[in-house]
């Protein structure tokens, strides 16, 4: 959902990818990042050609995988300033892939006549906006001391993609130059390497309808997260607190049955029916009604938090007198 140039992405790169591999496997030779070719023969069509498609399934596999992580950046951004940094990352990305190369065979005597093929310079150069604008949030910990976030699995899909050839760490370096270079906003890069405005109009009209798809009505927004991972750890922790509480519930019901605890209905009417025939009969009248107390809105807030309404939270914390462990016991028995 608004995520129509991830999902394209995803699914024509692979498609293409899946194609060559295992149907037209004589056509690989024009998809391959040759860089002798590039240098000797002027072939500049493989810096377009041998820069889109991946020949290696593996790599196909973890760069989709990742791109399905950062289509958040075109969910936030919008697609067309998702696209122009793709597209500003991917020409920084070509010039900087030569460099390193001249780089690595004058200073360490290193021939390279190839590198791995593929999307692979604007997926490390999007691991720099992950890194710095995607806030962090604890899930678990590993033996009391390792911390797993809701980054942990980006960085290691990263990892695996970075170990799946000999010269990868070529294209990841000069992603994460590029991806650095385009947010810099010293150099403006941004303002140079962007989709004009016509071509992202064009695009809508005739390629967003296709990959375009409707806003999933099987999960229930929850939570006011600045990104969808966060969202979905609040979703985690208010189911987590639901059943607890559920949990809590039962037992104290159970409690209760067996004599051990007090009544709560002696003391305090029924919050869920205090609008019943029978209790508006017995109500005292407004001249011996006592001033409401004062509601501390901290523990109204802590009730909320606990999932009960912000009527029901006043009326059990007036009843017990600002005593927010009475008050909590009590909606939990009703």
């Amino acid at each position: 959902d608004k995520a129509p140039l991830s999902k394209s992405l995803l699914l024509v790169p692979s498609a293409i990818s899946i194609l060559l591999t295992l149907l037209f496997q004589h056509y690989q030779k024009f998809f391959a990042y040759n860089l002798q070719a590039i240098k000797e023969d002027f072939q500049i069509w493989r810096l377009v050609c041998g820069r889109i498609i991946c020949l290696d399934l593996k790599d196909t596999f973890c760069s989709s995988l990742l791109i399905y992580n950062f289509r958040i950046f075109e969910r936030r951004y919008g697609s067309r300033k998702f696209s122009s940094f793709l597209l500003g990352a991917w020409m920084l990305s070509a010039l900087f892939d030569l460099l390193l190369v001249e780089i690595a065979e004058y200073v360490f005597g290193i021939t390279i006549n190839s590198l791995p093929s593929g999307f692979l310079g604007p997926v490390f150069a999007l691991f720099v906006p992950f890194y710095s604008s995607i806030p962090r949030v604890q899930v678990t910990q590993v033996l009391g001391h390792f911390s797993i976030t809701n980054k942990t699995l980006v960085y290691i899909l990263g990892l695996q993609l970075l170990t799946s050839g000999s010269y990868i760490w070529i294209l990841a370096l000069s992603g994460l130059v590029s991806g650095i270079c385009y947010n810099s906003s010293i150099l403006k890069v941004h303002r140079i390497l962007c989709v004009p405005s016509w071509v992202a109009k064009i695009f809508s009209w005739t390629l967003e309808p296709i990959f375009s798809s409707a806003e999933p009505t099987n999960e229930v927004r929850v939570g006011m997260g600045a990104t969808v991972d966060i969202q979905r750890q609040q979703r985690m922790e208010l189911l987590d607190r639901q059943i607890m509480m559920s949990q809590v519930a039962q037992m104290r019901r159970q409690r209760q049955q067996q004599g051990g605890m007090i009544n709560w209905n002696r003391l305090f009417p029924p919050l869920r029916h205090r609008h019943n025939a029978n209790y508006q009969d017995h109500r005292p009248s407004e001249q011996d009604t006592p001033p409401p107390t004062e509601v501390s809105e901290e523990q109204v807030a802590r009730l909320m938090e606990m999932g009960f309404s912000r009527g029901d939270a006043l009326e059990a914390l007036r009843a017990s007198n600002n005593d927010l462990n009475v008050a909590t016991n009590f909606l939990l028995q009703h």
